[in-house]
Order: C-alpha cells, then sequence, then structure tokens
C-alpha cells in the first residue's frame, strides 16, 4: 500500500553569491494517513525547511514530495501551516481571521451560512467560540495560538504542518494545548507533522518521532516508533518504562549529535 505522504529523496540547497549550502540530503520518509509525526533536531539542522518544502513554500533541488498520489510543488488548501508566531491579521475578530480561510477554500462549494457554521465549529473545536468577537490584542498568547489552529484546521488539510507551535508559551498553557492538540488528532484523525525541540512534547504527542542529524547535509538520522497507546494521559506517562524509554532514545540521539558540534 504506497504511503499517504511520501518524502523521496529530498535534497536542498541555497546559494548565496558564489556560495552554495547544502540544508538537506537525501531526506527520504513514508507518512501514513492519520499519522502524527515529530521532527527534532538540533538548531540549523534543517527542520523548518523540510517543513516548507511539504508546504510548498520552498520548492526541493532534488528529490520530491508525493501527498495523496500528487505531487506537491506549490502552497494549497490541502496543507495548513501553524506557525509559532500565530500570524493573525490584527484588524479582524478571531471569527474574521477563521472566516477569512474557510471564504477561500470554500466560498465556491458551501453556501454564507454554511460557512459561518463551519467557522463556529472550528472556533468550538479549540474552545475559542466564546471569544469569537474578540481582536487578537485582547486574548492572550495561547488564544492566539488556539486560533490559529483551527483557522488551518478550518481549511479541512489533508496534512496539518505545525512549525514549534507552542514553543513561545509558558509551560502551563503548553501543556494545556498540547492536550487540545491529542484530542483534536484522536477525534478527526488527522495526518500531522510538528517541528519541536520538546524531547517530551514529541514521546506525548507522537506515532514516531524522525531525529535528524545536525547541518549542513543534515538527513534522517533515526526514526523512533513510539508505543504509547492512545488516549495518553501526561500524568499517568510520568512513570511509563515505555514512555520513559522513548524519551531517553531521543536524549541520547541529541546529546551525541551535541558531542559531534562541540569536537568539530
Amino acid at each position: 500500500m504506497p504511503a499517504y505522504l511520501e518524502l523521496s529523496q529530498i535534497g536542498k540547497s541555497f546559494t548565496r553569491g558564489a556560495a552554495t549550502t547544502e540544508v538537506l540530503r537525501d531526506v527520504s520518509l513514508d507518512i501514513a494517513k492519520g499519522e502524527y509525526i515529530s521532527i527534532i533536531g538540533h538548531s540549523g539542522c534543517g527542520k523548518s525547511t523540510l517543513l516548507n518544502i511539504v508546504a510548498g513554500l520552498t520548492p526541493v533541488t532534488t528529490g520530491g514530495v508525493i501527498l495523496d498520489g500528487k505531487e506537491v510543488n506549490a502552497p494549497g488548501p490541502d496543507r495548513a501551516v501553524v506557525f509559532q508566531n500565530h500570524s493573525l491579521l490584527p484588524w479582524l475578530t478571531v471569527y474574521d481571521n477563521v472566516r477569512l480561510a474557510v471564504d477561500k477554500v470554500f466560498s465556491g462549494t458551501r453556501s454564507r451560512a454554511e460557512r459561518h457554521d463551519w467557522t463556529i465549529h472550528n472556533l468550538d473545536l479549540v474552545q475559542m467560540g466564546h471569544a469569537k468577537d474578540k481582536r487578537p490584542s485582547e486574548v492572550s498568547g495561547g488564544m492566539k495560538q488556539r486560533v490559529g489552529i483551527a483557522r488551518a484546521l478550518a481549511m479541512e488539510p489533508k496534512v496539518l504542518l505545525l512549525d514549534e507551535p507552542f514553543g513561545a508559551l509558558d509551560a502551563l498553557t503548553r501543556a494545556h494545548l498540547q492536550d487540545s492538540v491529542m484530542q483534536i488528532h484522536a477525534s478527526l484523525g488527522n495526518t500531522i507533522i510538528m517541528i519541536t525541540h520538546d524531547v517530551d512534547e514529541a514521546v506525548l504527542l507522537s506515532d514516531r518521532i524522525v531525529m535528524m542529524t545536525n547541518g549542513p547535509s543534515a538527513r534522517i538520522g533515526e526514526v523512533l516508533e513510539v508505543n504509547l497507546p492512545r488516549p495518553r494521559k501526561r500524568l499517568e506517562l510520568v512513570t511509563n518504562a515505555t514512555y520513559l524509554k522513548a524519551r531517553e532514545a531521543v536524549l541520547k540521539f541529541l546529546h551525541e549529535r551535541h558531542r559531534y558540534v562541540e569536537a568539530a
């Protein structure tokens, strides 16, 4: 059975003047429909570049991306990105920020009333329906990220791409949002790729963790299966042997890569 999302021998180089830097080399990964993948590695290993390639925001130098049987070579509504910075339009309300995406994708296929209901549905999904008339400046950082996630989900993407979506949040807000994303993933069964620096976050949320070697010319060093049943409850995992073993494996990989940097 072919992969739902296939990254095939991806290479990416950037040229500035006479200098060319190879960021990614021969990155291949097959992702199943409904799978939650985290990509982790030290700064400069090309994680965000790889995510941008899947999003169609950055062209590959070699290789390619196939999503549901079609080549990815440009941005499209079948791939929605949530960045660390929420990227909301400050002059629009919470509702209008989500509605803008809904109208863009569904204006030709759904009535005005259906688009309204769908906007409210996705705000409710991230527990932001009560704040629909507020502007971004009137809500907290965690609430802004919830709206960003609602906007992405409202496009009904085949793949949800999360670029360190919780990185700028305090620990408690981060935990609440992680739980929300787990609940959404459980109810929708959507395919998710997440960039993170947080080992515990990767183990808690993921089906597999893709560990990148250091750049330049970064590759996939290891892929770790996280064999924890769902639903997952963070407090119950604190002493879970499988959780601790997975956490240790990722930390060991990252520590070894850090030693290579220091020795260079």
